[in-house]
């Protein structure tokens, strides 16, 4: 494990062992809610026998801690905006850029994270060289196009947004009940979540202020990121990264919005298709997504490298 302050926000996480010989291509996985950096435990091993493997826990989730607040005090939700949570990883990867010989990194991201790596994207277009974007359309159009279908789907934006601190109590009442029945409420139900997987999820969001802060992610998103959002889009601004989407075909993405079109309208280079998933694809289908990432995202020949324990 790796634990680093940047700018008065600790980022935890794993990576990869650093080789000799040339520098890596440098690949940040990125994890949703409510999760953590172990979303990508399947095939992280597997992705760092080709990259220099980055894998923190978001602003917030796990292991990694957000600037300390009172709680309830940051009624502009800037702390936890996409653009806070995506400079954490601009600094992250300087970092190890320094240490490891890479000024430019490719980005795999889920959900949450996806939505991290959008405002990469945008804010910091010079550092990413490719996205990999799993299972989120833009977050205005997913707003936007807010149905009864959608809101039942996923109740828990309507709810993590609420007043502090409402959601919080509830959540913090039971914080198993709640992982347990957003995660298995999917199409995969629990099967994909180990028991020792799902305690993981739930001893990170019962740690002191962390329910806090995944409300307050919610509430950016709700908030300042939209406003971030439609400037761009008031501006003209498109994408140049190239960007893949992936997501499941039995989930909310696939039913109800239609994130080639919508992320069309944002970049000049798309591409992606659905899999035989639901929402959460590098859990349910981590075959394919390794597949997918290897080629999308150029590599360097096979090794023998391994992540760092822990």
């Amino acid at each position: 494990m790796f634990r680093i302050s940047l700018a008065g926000v600790q980022i935890s996480g794993r990576v990869s062992r650093r080789t000799t010989g040339a520098a890596r291509p440098a690949l940040l996985l990125l994890h949703g809610h409510p999760e953590t950096h172990l979303i990508w435990r399947h095939i992280a091993d597997r992705l760092a026998e080709h990259y220099t493997v980055i894998i923190p826990d978001l602003r917030g989730y796990g292991d990694s801690h957000a600037a300390v607040f009172a709680a309830g005090s940051d009624t502009t939700h800037a702390g936890h905006s996409k653009r806070a949570m995506a400079l954490d990883q601009v600094r992250l990867m300087e970092h190890f850029g320094a240490e490891r010989g890479f000024t430019t990194f490719a980005v795999a991201a889920h959900d949450r994270g996806a939505r991290v790596a959008h405002r990469l994207l945008v804010d910091h277009p010079g550092a990413v060289t490719r996205a990999l974007l799993l299972d989120i359309a833009p977050t205005v159009d997913m707003y936007d196009g807010s149905t009864r279908a959608f809101a039942e789907a996923y109740f828990h934006w309507f709810l993590l947004i609420q007043p502090y601190p409402l959601p919080e109590a509830l959540i913090e009442a039971n914080p198993r009940g709640y992982v347990e029945n957003v995660i298995g409420g999917r199409y995969a139900g629990l099967a994909p979540f180990p028991t020792e997987i799902l305690d993981a999820y739930v001893e990170a969001l019962s740690r002191p202020g962390a329910v806090h802060s995944m409300c307050e992610d919610y509430r950016a998103s709700a908030t300042i990121d939209l406003h971030h959002d439609r400037a761009d889009r008031a501006a003209g601004l498109v994408i140049e990264t190239p960007i893949h989407l992936l997501w499941g075909r039995h989930g909310v993405i696939e039913t109800l919005f239609d994130p080639l079109t919508l992320w069309g309208a944002l970049a000049s280079a798309v591409t992606g298709h659905p899999v035989d998933s639901g929402h959460y694809l590098p859990e349910e289908v981590p075959d394919e997504i390794l597949r997918e990432i290897l080629a999308f995202v150029p590599a360097l020949p096979n090794t023998t490298t391994r992540l760092i324990p822990g």
